[in-house]
């Protein structure tokens, strides 16, 4: 009987990541990032190249495919390098650092990231993606200089390098602390210099490629609620009406790409991340409370049924991402022939294609095409002297139809590891999601995966990063803790169980132990108790996700309110103020600081709901658009500092509106409490 396992199998079939058991059965010497690959560098003073990916990574398998299968190269990296693969999302720390290393060497960073780096792990040279022939030119030229002449050339600019990422982020950027607080006049600048990126005609920041960047609307939503400004309503409107109407948002089978490589949101780069979906679930619950547009309500439930369909473990944990490619092709599982949509809608096909914007010809490779929406509903309904309720019937049927014929298909690879950090955004995006429309089933979802994070992902109060097979691996880093004390604040205000704030005041606590500069009043990425790397890093600026230190800083902020620790709320403004003119001067690039800058410019409204209807009242409350606010209560009694000597007024529920620890009359509705906000 013959094995249909592939004949060499290296050490990375001995690993948990996706990514990494991708590359199981390569011809190359694969190591895991750890002691055995840097022992041996140093024993045999060889050379190290570090290659860095992810499993949905679609020029990660172009590369493998067309490299790090071909024995030929395989053999010339195993003589020159000793070789490790590193799976970016269990490993961000890793990650971090060289793709600083190649910023500092004045190179575009994206993956797959390949570095190379002394026995030391200093790096001197460093690129992407690279073709066959580059990439043997590059192997041979490197192996050789490095064995030969060139050894102490390039030990030397690996010593620059490494100088280079050592530095302090905020010394890098020549940040200098400010001393004077927010302002009116300085917000007004911050805002204008956020402006000056925004694509007027398409929404975004940018002309190609386009990432969606949730933080920068969820930002602008923020800023509405301090200027009801016209021009920023209209944009945020024209940026989630495109993303939701483009080919990066699913129009089958709801959630998002990771982003589109055009300037119109039409073609996507086809992989869904969990860490967007969660994102942008927040952003559209929070736009929906805001502006009462359908749209949004719809983009919202469209994300949860993705998720909860495609990226839900049987254990309420939520797995990383699908792939961008099927059967060897990107996109072939998202996109659609004219005679395809013909054969699931029958004789309704003429006028779903042009709701979809399907065509013959097609506008994505071999005749299939994207589909892509270019008008409102009711603009369509109107167009076809149709009823938006006929409508709104008809556009669900083409889904379910068209869904049902996608399964059908040959699916994308799943990354069924379940990441800590990745699964407290979906969390969070649950849990804006049930604020918003009271959707009991999406508290459900929420409960079922905090309950999994708890179980399995929470020793005590360290935290593991990352999940598979029943094993949890990693040590956390501050993104996980960060996110998870975020979600976790929030699920109190959700449900007014008090656990869970003290549940997030007991991990504040470890990071602030473990975590914590006092020298820059910032928190590191990496733990005190975690395997050093050549720098130990600080997360200032967003990414996709938002930067660590700005999330940590809103903990505070808001923790510091709800238990009335003035620690907590000093050091969330300290933060701020180290970083407090980039954020003025950057804004794109750090919208969460400003976020934070925003509800920093009023004093927060502090909302208590105390008696028996209390639950009543925060769902009724909770619907409501209130960004700069915390919200406790109880329908009993309770110990928590905010909700000390509030008593409900005549035995009925009462609400409490205070501001600065100084509250307004105690009332009896929401409407009135509302007022009282306004």
């Amino acid at each position: 009987m013959t094995s249909s396992l592939p004949a060499f199998s290296n050490r990375l079939a001995q690993e948990t990541s996706p990514y990494l058991l991708q590359h199981a059965h390569n011809p190359v010497d694969w190591y895991p990032w750890g002691e055995e690959a840097l022992a041996r560098a140093q024993a045999e003073q060889k050379p190290i190249l570090v290659s860095i990916g992810y499993a949905s990574c679609h020029w990660c398998h172009v590369m493998e495919r067309e490299s790090f299968e071909d024995p030929k190269v395989a053999a010339v990296m195993n003589q020159h390098f000793v070789c490790i693969k590193v799976d970016r999302e269990e490993r961000p720390d890793v990650d971090q650092v060289y793709l600083d290393a190649l910023q500092a060497m004045g190179l575009a960073g994206g993956w797959p990231l390949h570095v190379f780096l002394t026995p030391e792990a200093k790096p001197f040279y460093g690129g992407t993606y690279f073709s066959p022939r580059n990439w043997l030119e590059l192997l041979e030229s490197i192996g050789t200089g490095y064995a030969g002449e060139y050894r102490d050339e390039l030990t030397a600019s690996a010593e620059q390098f490494t100088r280079a990422i050592q530095a302090s982020e905020l010394d890098k950027y020549r940040t200098p602390t400010t001393s004077t607080g927010v302002s009116d006049e300085e917000f007004k600048q911050l805002i204008y210099n956020l402006a000056t990126r925004f694509n007027r005609e398409k929404g975004g920041t940018s002309r190609a490629p386009k990432f969606p960047m949730p933080s920068i609307w969820r930002f602008l939503l923020r800023t509405l609620a301090l200027t009801n400004s016209d021009a920023i309503l209209a944009q945020l409107h024209l940026t989630l009406r495109e993303l939701a109407w483009g080919g990066i948002h699913d129009q089958v089978g709801g959630g998002f790409a990771r982003y589109a490589v055009d300037a119109d949101w039409l073609v996507p780069h086809f992989e869904k991340m969990l860490y967007d979906n969660g994102q942008l679930l927040s952003l559209y619950a929070e736009a929906y409370q805001r502006t009462q547009e359908k749209l949004y309500q719809q983009v919202a439930y469209d994300i949860v049924g993705f998720i909860q369909r495609e990226l839900l473990s049987p254990e309420g944990g939520f797995y990383s991402s699908l792939d961008a490619d099927s059967e060897g092709e990107e996109g072939k599982f998202y996109v659609w022939t004219r005679e395809e949509l013909q054969e699931a809608l029958g004789d309704e096909e003429p006028l779903a294609s042009e709701y979809f914007n399907c065509t013959a010809l097609g506008n994505w490779e071999h005749g299939r095409n994207i589909l892509h929406r270019r008008e409102s509903d009711t603009s369509f309904a109107q167009h076809h002297q149709l009823s938006p309720s006929v409508l709104q019937q008809l556009v669900a049927g083409w889904k379910k139809k068209l869904l049902e014929l996608r399964e059908t298909r040959i699916r994308p690879g799943l990354d069924n590891k379940i990441l800590t950090g990745w699964n407290a955004l979906l969390l969070q995006g649950l849990l804006d999601a049930y604020r918003a429309f009271q959707e009991p089933r999406f508290l459900e979802l929420a409960m079922g995966n905090a309950t999994f994070l708890q179980q399995h992902l929470r020793q005590g109060n360290h935290l593991y990063r990352s999940y598979k097979n029943g094993q949890a691996s990693i040590d956390a880093f501050l993104e996980d803790y960060a996110l998870l004390i975020q979600a976790y604040i929030s699920l109190y205000e959700a449900t007014f169980a008090e656990e869970w704030l003290q549940e997030a005041d007991a991990l504040v606590a470890y990071v602030l132990e473990h975590f914590f500069d006092p020298s820059e009043n910032l928190f590191f990425y990496t733990s005190a108790q975690s395997t050093a790397l050549i720098a130990r890093k600080k997360e200032l600026f967003d990414n996709v996700i938002p930067a660590s230190n700005s999330v940590m800083a809103h903990n505070l902020h808001r923790l510091g309110l709800l238990l009335e620790n003035e620690r907590y709320t000093e050091l969330a403004g300290r933060m701020l103020r180290q970083v407090q003119e980039l954020v003025v001067q950057e804004p794109q690039h750090l919208a969460n600081w400003a976020s934070l800058y925003a509800a920093h410019l009023r004093p927060a409204a502090e909302i208590v709901i105390v008696g028996p209807e209390a639950e009543k009242f925060r769902a009724s409350l909770s619907q409501h658009y209130l960004p700069n606010s915390v919200l406790a209560g109880t329908s009993t009694s309770s110990e928590l500092p905010l909700l000390r000597n509030r008593e409900a007024v005549g035995n009925q529920t009462t609400i409490y509106v205070c501001f600065s620890h100084t509250c307004q009359r105690p009332v009896h509705s929401v409407a009135e409490a509302l007022a009282q906000l306004a």
